[in-house]
């Protein structure tokens, strides 16, 4: 492929990864409220007037205004540009890793549900199930459907029981539900042994900032999306890893 035509393909991906990432910002504001992702329109949180179209567009708006409300002048989290950034990012990523598959919207969309959850975990300390659901759909929107169905109901399964056998020996709850659905979102994406990869590397990431804020508490799903995320790009080098630590 000439370069000028991947150069091209890469700013409409990444274009369209940031438009996707100015809705995750909705999700995020609305879901964990419990308001419609759809009505009303955009508005500024401070002093409640309606966004014009221009006030909407990914990143450029945020630098343009320069971070505060056209109409009130009140700060503008550095939240919605950060988000439209990254998901552009993971859709060009996904697209170096995939090309240009008929499947690579289903699975950019899936991770692009989890970064949705993650910001969601990291502001409310909670999962909502429909975002999660969601991610979990799209995952299994893949060629094979049925050995990435049961990838994934092997994955969330299994975790169930783990957490179900944890409860009863600590005699309280080990693992909520939504643990249980990411399971099977990284279960349906990675497969296995990678699955089990992921798993390792999202405790080894949460290590330090579960000691460091230890008495606050520290939500595991960002760290579960973000292993999912590297060991999906290097899958490859995960499995080899793996092959290495058991046989040598």
């Amino acid at each position: 492929m000439p370069e000028t035509i991947l150069i091209e393909i890469v700013i409409i991906v990444f274009i369209f990864g940031a438009m996707i990432g100015s809705f995750l910002n909705v999700v995020i504001y609305r879901i964990p409220k419990g308001e419609s992702i759809v009505f009303p329109s955009s508005k500024c949180q401070s002093c409640q007037n309606a966004l014009k179209w221009w006030h909407n567009i990914p990143i450029f708006s945020w630098l343009f205004l320069r971070g505060k409300c056209y109409f009130c002048k009140e700060k503008i989290s550095a939240q919605y540009p950060i988000v439209e950034f990254l998901t552009g990012v993971i859709f060009v990523a996904l697209y170096f890793k995939l090309g240009l598959v008929w499947y690579l919207p289903f699975v950019a969309a899936s991770f692009a549900a989890l970064l949705a959850l993650v910001m969601i975990d990291f502001k409310y300390m909670a999962v909502p199930d429909n975002v999660n659901f969601a991610a979990l759909i799209f995952a299994l929107v893949q060629p094979e459907f049925l050995m990435v169905l049961l990838y994934a109901s092997i994955a969330a399964g299994g975790l169930y029981l783990i957490g179900l056998l944890s409860s009863l020996i600590a005699r309280k709850q080990a693992m909520g539900g939504a643990d249980v659905i990411v399971a099977g979102t990284m279960g349906a994406l990675l497969g296995f042994p990678n699955f089990f990869v992921a798993l390792f590397l999202s405790a080894l990431l949460a290590m330090i900032p579960a000691l460091v804020w230890r008495d606050k508490g520290v939500p595991f799903v960002p760290f579960l999306a973000l292993a999912t995320f590297i060991v999906y790009l290097y899958d490859t080098q995960a499995t080899q890893l793996l092959e290495t630590i058991i046989y040598g």
